[in-house]
């Protein structure tokens, strides 16, 4: 092994909050901005709305769908208000990112808020990605089992095994430097993404088509009690949350969101309501995982392996961002580790020479080795991504872009604007409130139960 270090850069800043002079030449055109933004956006989360469908009822629904999906709109037509400044649309300076506008705006106390919110959301979607791919992974082994040995067969398997796997795939993807700026990783996930999502749809349809009726009711599923309803559609508001995550991507690429949030929510409401026509009040939280004794078996487990390799990409993406910030701010704090600072080039039989930094190879491992102890402690997944949603869908999609705008345009207080957005921000504080309380319940009834 030829080992030869050599020192990086000490140029590095503090960044909770990343900032850029925004110097590369802009090529892109609205369609592949929507496709960009479709491909963060739709994933694991759209295979929990049939569940959240089925606790709101065929009304609530797709009105709870369609009401976020309008929030989230708002929101970004009030952020790219503020990509250009100090005029709205004639500000020669440009926000290179959602944390770059918040700090210009807010000033750094508030920026390094948003920016630790956000990290705080990626974070939680790697726990999620652990959680999602358990589940199919199992899924498509019961899958199996039952279809070689028979409906009676004892096949169920631990999904720790699986999550196991997950976090030792994600901890050598880590250490690939740039890994999620691999220019084919965008396209593979978007065709994975439609695919399982379409899978998922088209396999409810035909089930209803097979049934010759569809499931549900006004009301969605019936409980024991008026308490235990009510903790249940704060759980489906919260993954109906978790599924608009433009946030942290408007800014970026902001003049398609509306094209984009249209796209999206006709995905989620058609995949919603097909998953409820089909499974009604036996809707499962995770829609893949209701087909286990169909005839397309094959096309089942096919879906969820589209899934699996949708998230292990996607952990990646969600994952680099947070750790840049982190190495970035321990180079900055100490510029003469060479523990922190130097790069050595490994060179192994029958391998490419690749870099290896003691700071990212032991802080990127205890990263995945924490979000694989906490998804295996809390395996609940419309929990989980309910919480998700909870925690970012206010401060992030609301309470961040109305100051923004009300800062930018010098909105004077007790005015009619200035009521209104303020209550709008109010509502959306008391709205993840009470999804957020709802989730935790959730977790907490899971696991002492």
């Amino acid at each position: 092994m030829d080992v030869a270090a050599k020192s990086e850069s000490k140029d590095n800043l503090p960044l909770l909050l990343t900032q850029s002079a925004d110097p590369l030449k802009r090529t892109g055109t609205v369609w592949t901005a929507v496709a960009h933004i479709v491909t963060g956006v739709i994933g694991s989360g759209v295979l929990s709305l049939p569940w959240s469908t089925a606790q709101l009822g065929w009304l609530a629904g797709p009105f709870s769908i369609l009401l976020i999906a309008s929030i989230t709109l708002f929101s970004s037509f009030l952020l790219c208000n503020t990509y250009r400044h100090p005029h709205p649309e004639y500000g020669p300076n440009r926000s290179a990112s959602y944390l770059d506008v918040v700090h210009l705006h807010l000033g750094i106390s508030n920026g390094r808020l948003s920016g630790l919110l956000v990290n705080i959301s990626l974070y939680g979607f790697a726990i999620a990605f652990v959680i999602t791919t358990a589940i199919s992974l199992r899924t498509i082994q019961n899958s199996f089992c039952y279809h070689n040995k028979g409906p009676e067969a004892a096949c169920e398997s631990v999904d720790a095994y699986y999550m196991l796997l997950f976090g030792a795939i994600q901890i050598v993807l880590s250490q690939i430097p740039n890994f999620h700026n691999i220019k084919w990783l965008s396209v593979v996930a978007a065709i994975m993404s439609f695919t399982y999502s379409f899978i998922g749809m088209g396999l409810s349809i035909a089930q209803i088509i097979e049934k010759g009726h569809a499931e549900g009711s006004i009301g969605g599923i019936s409980t024991s009690s008026g308490a235990e309803k009510l903790w249940l559609v704060s759980q489906a508001l919260g993954d109906i949350s978790f599924s608009y995550p433009f946030s942290t991507i408007l800014m970026e690429i902001q003049k398609a969101s509306g094209i984009a949030v249209t796209v999206t929510t006709f995905v989620y409401l058609s995949c919603g309501g097909a998953g409820y026509a089909a499974f009604g009040d036996n809707t499962p939280g995770n829609l893949l995982t209701g087909f286990g004794s169909s005839k397309f078996y094959w096309l089942v487990n096919f879906a969820n392996a589209c899934l699996v390799v949708h998230l292990v990409g996607s952990y990646q993406v969600y994952s680099q961002p947070l750790f840049a910030t982190v190495e970035n701010w321990f180079r900055f704090r100490f510029p003469d580790s060479e523990f922190v600072n130097h790069t050595y080039m490994l060179k192994l039989p029958l391998l490419p020479t690749f870099e290896l930094n003691f700071l990212s190879l032991s802080f990127r491992t205890a990263y995945v080795a924490s979000t694989t102890v906490i998804a295996m402690i809390f395996p609940y997944f419309n929990q989980i991504l309910g919480v998700l949603g909870s925690i970012i869908f206010w401060p992030l999609t609301i309470y961040f872009p109305v100051e923004i705008y009300l800062t930018q345009s010098s909105t004077v207080s007790w005015t009619t604007k200035w009521v209104l957005l303020r209550t709008f921000s109010i509502f959306g504080f008391l709205f993840g409130l009470f999804t957020l309380i709802g989730c935790i319940k959730g977790i907490v009834t899971e696991k002492i139960s």
